[in-house]
This record gives C-alpha cells, structure tokens and sequence, in this order.
C-alpha cells in the first residue's frame, strides 16, 4: 500500500509498505479516506516541529472507513464510517492520573512520535476510533481534529460568557477556535493581516477586527475592550513575537493561550507577566474532546461544510506541501484523498 513519509527536513517520499493486521491492541483496521495536511504537518515537513521524530509517516488528520475488526471490538463494523483520535497515553503516569493524558509522561502522538495517516490503513484500537455523523462528509470531517484542538484551548483558557476574547489569527486554527469561542462568549476581537479572512471572521461572530499591519494591536485592543485590554489571548499565529504581543494586549488578571511548537527563542520578559498578573498557559492537542465536538454537529452547533479549499490525492502529497509552502491567499484547508 501506499504511504508518504517525511524522511528527514525536506525530503518527502511516497513509498510502499505492507498493510497492517490486526492484533490484541490494535483491533480496527481503518481505510483512509481522508486526511488533513496541518501547520504541524508543514512543521515536520520543514523540520521546525521539535517534537517529531524521523523517518516518519505523518498525518494526525485522519478519517476513514472501518475495513475489518477483531473478535474483542464491540461497538465499530465494517463499513462504519469514524475518525481517529491521534493521542495516545499510558494512563498510570501523573498527568494521566490527573485526566491529562493529551500530556502524558509517555505521550505518542500519531503522524508524530509513532506512524499517522497518510498511508491507505492504518490499524488502532476500537477505543480510539468516533463515530461519525451521517450529516458530515469525510472530506468536512477531517476539520473535527482541528475543532478538539479549539475545545481544547477554549477550555484551557477557562472562556466565560463575560470574557472580552482576542485571538490573534484568523487561518484554520483561529477560525476553528472562533467556532467554538462564540457559543461561549460574545466579545470576540480577531486580529490577522489579511482582510479577507478578518471578513469572514467578522460575518463568523468577531464583535471587532484588527488588521495587525495597518493598525496597532495593543491600541486597538484597549479601544474594544473599555481600554482594560483582552480578559482572554489566544495565539493561533505562534510566530517567534505573538507571545510578547499578547502578553502586552491582555488585562489586568487574564489569560494568555499559548499553542506553537518553536523551539526558537521569543521575546518576553517577566515584568508583562507579573505587572498584571497574567495566568501564561499552554495548550497541546486534546484531551477526549472528540466527542464534545461530534455531539456539537449532532446538536446543530457546529457546522463545518466550506472548510476545505483544495484536495490532493495521497500520491501528490509533494505538490499538495509545495502548495502549502506557496502561501496563496485562497487556501483554507488542504486535504489528501485516497481515491488515487
């Protein structure tokens, strides 16, 4: 079968390698139909992720079909359609303990530290695979991983109704974190450098918009939230200065979400934090935040149709990363396909 591997920095390959069987552990076997081509993916790709390790089969993104199942699985058959969950954990260590287990002390993430997606099976457990909804289709389900991650952060940041919120970037993660932020909180300021996208996040839910290259974030932020600054932060650019951005846009006793994986350094400094006494938290992956997503379609709260701008099939992976790497103003989201 089919497989793209990221060999080391730089170097792609679509290779061929056996399809797996099932075993004690790994007791689903799941065809791909779909998967997600992420910042994180792009990051692996270019070796800027410091937590892959290579040679590696990357994709975290990952829908598809149930292709056969082992005498223990109980609630999947074949031809069930589900997404998986990329997060793996040992559950006994202290993070795990502490229902963290995005965080585990032995955490393997898929496409990451152990193989992911982008190859035609790929064997899990029954545990870590979601149903579904019939309402979805794969290619708008590979955007359900994006939305755990939005979950994730909004809960990390503990969102309130009362909150005045920034998020600093409207791409796929911003726009995912803007889904889930609005049906908590009404005060939401987006800010980005493209117009375009802070249109589609004003007519999505953002009360106000800040377009960082012609206006100044910390001023306009205090304009929009009665000159108090954001009671809430969140970095979806994860550039080497939005940390010290934020921490210079955010209030008196707020919350600042950080979510970027550079190990380059930054610029910050002890006063932006301490002054105002801000809360400076992380936010990786997600913790069991499938399921609160797939029941926010069932409910009607979450729509995820127009998300994806461009399909690839899994054998031009090169050209879909190329593309990536080309930064046109219409991509939105990337996907893979396996009808090759």
């Amino acid at each position: 079968m089919k497989a793209v591997q990221i060999v080391k920095p730089g170097e792609l390959k679509v290779i061929d390698i056996e399809k797996p069987g099932l075993d004690e552990e790994n007791n689903v076997i799941v065809k791909m139909t779909a998967a997600g081509i992420c910042g994180s993916d792009v990051g692996i790709y270019h070796g800027t992720n410091a937590a892959a390790t290579y040679p590696r089969i990357i994709g975290h993104e990952m829908v598809g079909v149930v292709a056969e199942t082992g005498s223990s699985v109980k609630k999947l058959k074949v031809g069930d359609r589900v997404i998986v969950n990329q997060v793996t954990s040992c559950g006994h260590c202290y993070p795990c303990r502490k229902g963290r287990g995005n965080v585990c002390d032995h955490l393997k993430v898929r496409g990451v530290h152990i193989d992911g997606g982008y190859r035609e099976y790929i064997a899990v457990p029954e545990t870590d695979c979601y149903h579904l909804p019939d309402s979805i289709s794969d290619q708008d389900a590979v955007m359900i991983e994006p939305t755990t991650i939005a979950i994730q952060s909004c809960t990390r940041a503990e969102l309130e109704k009362d909150d005045m919120l920034l998020i600093y970037g409207s791409g796929a993660l911003g726009s995912s974190i803007l889904k889930i932020a609005r049906q908590i909180c009404d005060h939401i300021i987006v800010a980005d450098i493209q117009d375009d996208k802070l249109e589609t996040a004003k007519s999505n839910g953002a009360k106000h918009t800040i377009n960082v290259l012609k206006e100044d974030l910390v001023e306009k932020v205090k304009e929009y939230t009665h000159m108090h600054g954001a009671t809430v932060s969140i970095d979806a650019v994860c550039s080497k200065d939005s940390l010290i951005r934020l921490l210079n846009a955010t209030g008196n006793a707020g919350k600042v979400i950080t979510m970027g994986f550079s190990t380059a350094s930054t610029e910050i400094n002890q006063f932006a934090i301490t002054a105002k006494e801000l809360d400076v938290r992380g936010s990786r992956l997600q913790n069991k935040m499938f399921g609160k997503a797939i029941d926010m379609i069932h409910e009607g709260k979450l729509d995820l149709t127009g998300s994806v701008s461009h399909t690839f099939p899994l054998t031009k992976a090169q050209e879909a990363f190329d593309f990536v790497d080309s930064h046109d103003p219409s991509i939105r989201k990337i996907i893979l396909t396996f009808d090759f």
